[in-house]
């Protein structure tokens, strides 16, 4: 029998750059292709802090490497999705070196050392397990949020998105969470996560 070989240092370095670039284009022909509201989740920011999580979850050879790993994920995926967009519709390519993508590519920075070191967080024990576990639900929370204001400003079924996220919030718990103490823990924590993560979303959008 062949003894089990040791996971790659590399794979984190080849994945994400091509993470990236599916991410962009699939998230381009989500937005353009599958019918409202579903099709929110193309304009999702949770979905992408969720795919940051999910690659350093995937990683296993540190924090740090996770860290830059996501963050490699995300910032590639904004280009390609301008670029999606270029080849798709006709789109000017010039948008991909455009101020506002170019903030969107500072924000892929942040976000992805924060879910990337969570990713790696959510498979530990104490409260690293407990926040890592929460941050994914967060999200989808805050996002909530934000869907729910829009909503009474009479926003179009925004409440339809409003119970999507909540639903993906609970869905992710459920996944991440090992048991039921840690899951429960997670909700817990999840709500002032949230709270935070919105009034930074203000501060930084207004």
């Amino acid at each position: 029998m062949l003894p089990r070989m040791p996971p790659s240092r590399h794979r984190p370095t080849l994945l994400a750059p091509v993470a990236g670039i599916l991410l962009g284009f699939v998230d381009f022909i989500w937005i353009t292709r599958v019918p409202y509201p579903l099709a929110e989740l193309g304009n999702s920011t949770a979905v992408w802090a969720v795919a940051a999580f999910a690659l350093g979850w995937w990683v296993r050879s540190g924090a740090v490497r996770a860290a830059v790993a996501a963050t490699v994920l995300l910032v590639v995926a904004v280009p390609s999705y301008y670029l999606a967009a270029a080849l798709i519709q006709g789109d000017d390519l010039a948008v991909v070196v455009a101020p506002s993508s170019l903030l969107w590519m500072a924000f892929g920075v942040l976000a992805g050392v924060v879910f990337g070191v969570a990713g790696t967080w959510a498979r530990a024990d104490g409260w690293r397990g407990v926040v890592g576990a929460a941050l994914p639900a967060a999200v989808f929370v805050e996002e909530a949020l934000r869907f729910a204001g829009r909503a009474r400003s009479g926003y179009p079924g925004g409440w339809w998105n409003v119970a999507i996220d909540l639903a993906l919030a609970a869905l992710l718990v459920v996944l991440v969470g090992r048991t039921a103490r840690p899951r429960l823990l997670a909700v817990a924590v999840a709500l002032p996560l949230a709270a935070v993560g919105a009034l930074v979303f203000a501060v930084v959008s207004g």
